[in-house]
This record gives C-alpha cells, structure tokens and sequence, in this order.
C-alpha cells in the first residue's frame, strides 16, 4: 500500500533543480532525484514523465493563468491592452520566484535538448494567447500576429529578468511585470516608428 508523501511533486522539482545545478542535467539521474528528496522513483513517475520534465511542470498553468486573463480584460479593452493584461498576469505568476526561474534558466540555457523543449513550451504558450485573442474576437492574421509579438516580449523581458542577458550575471532587479510592460511599449513604439 502506498504512502501518502506530502508536497511530493514540488519537492521532486526542487531537488532536480538543485542536483541539475551541481552536477548538470545530463549527469543527473532520476534515482538521485528522488533519493534527494526522501521519495523512491516510482513516485517521482507517477508525477514527471522523465526527467527533463520536471522542469516544464509549470507550462500548462502559464498558458491557463495569461488566457484567463486576457479573456477576463473588459469588453471594451484594445487587443492590446488584452495582451497587455495577459502579460501582467504572467508577471504576478513569477512574483517572488526570480531566484528558482533564474537556476532553472541556467540548467536550460546548458542543454541543447532542454532549450528545444523551452521553444515548445514557448510556442504553446504563443497558441494558447492566439486561441484566448480569437475568443475575445480578434480577427486572423491580428491575433496570431499579436501573440507571437506577445511571445517574443514574454522571452525578451523573462531573459533580462534571470540575468540571461548581463555578462556580470546577477539579473534584473527590476520585477517581471515592469519589464513585461517596457517590452510592450518598446515594440508598440518600434512598430509606430515602422
């Protein structure tokens, strides 16, 4: 009979990230991860499909947390002002989590195969922002072309927010949702420039 394991999966993820920082992704072992963090395998299976997972989990809340909130935008908002509102709630979703996003960030940008799936996760979330605008009753090209712009601002602002983009490292101390926002009126101020 299986026991129950308090916060199982966060601390499974936890301990991925921590043994991905010491030792690298590729010398990690799923063993090792669950040994870290008090479980056995089976149980780190029954909520990762592999290891490479673990540190994905989060994507398909992302995608709910910015449709859900460019949906939830007045009636009367601007697409942008929508995507806007998108963008903002993914900024709250990384509130106080720079330190963790920032590690995660390392172990990715180390590992060709981690930063493919990264782009995969990416483009999820650009579908799931384009289905949220047609929903709100943006037209075809606008919304796939407005997401993917969304997108690119998510990447942009994010990279600057871990430090991707300092050679002295360290990151932005500036929160996510301020660089989500001076993303947005950069390319709103590109484009206006054209």
């Amino acid at each position: 009979m299986a026991r129950w394991e308090p916060h199982a999966k966060e601390r499974l993820a936890r301990a991925a990230l921590e043994l991905y920082s010491e030792y690298g992704y590729e010398r990690t072992t799923v063993a090792q991860i669950a040994a870290r963090a008090g479980l056995t395998e089976r149980t780190y299976f029954r909520h990762f499909p592999d290891k490479r997972e673990v540190l994905f989990d989060g994507s398909h809340s992302l995608e709910t947390t910015l449709s859900e909130a460019v949906a939830a935008a007045p009636g009367t908002a601007s697409p942008r002002a929508a995507l806007a509102a998108g963008l903002d709630a993914l900024g709250a979703a990384f509130e106080g989590l720079r330190e963790q996003a920032r590690r995660r960030q390392a172990v990715v940008a180390a590992q060709q195969e981690l930063q493919e799936r990264e782009l995969i996760k990416l483009a999820s979330l650009t579908r799931a922002l384009t289905a949220a605008l047609r929903l709100r009753g943006v037209e075809e090209p606008r919304a796939s072309l407005l997401a993917e712009a969304g997108a690119g601002v998510f990447r942009t602002a994010f990279l600057r927010w871990v430090g991707d983009e300092r050679p002295e490292g360290g990151g932005s101390e500036v929160p996510l949702a301020a660089l989500l926002r001076e993303g947005l009126d950069t390319l709103g101020d590109a484009l206006a420039r054209g």
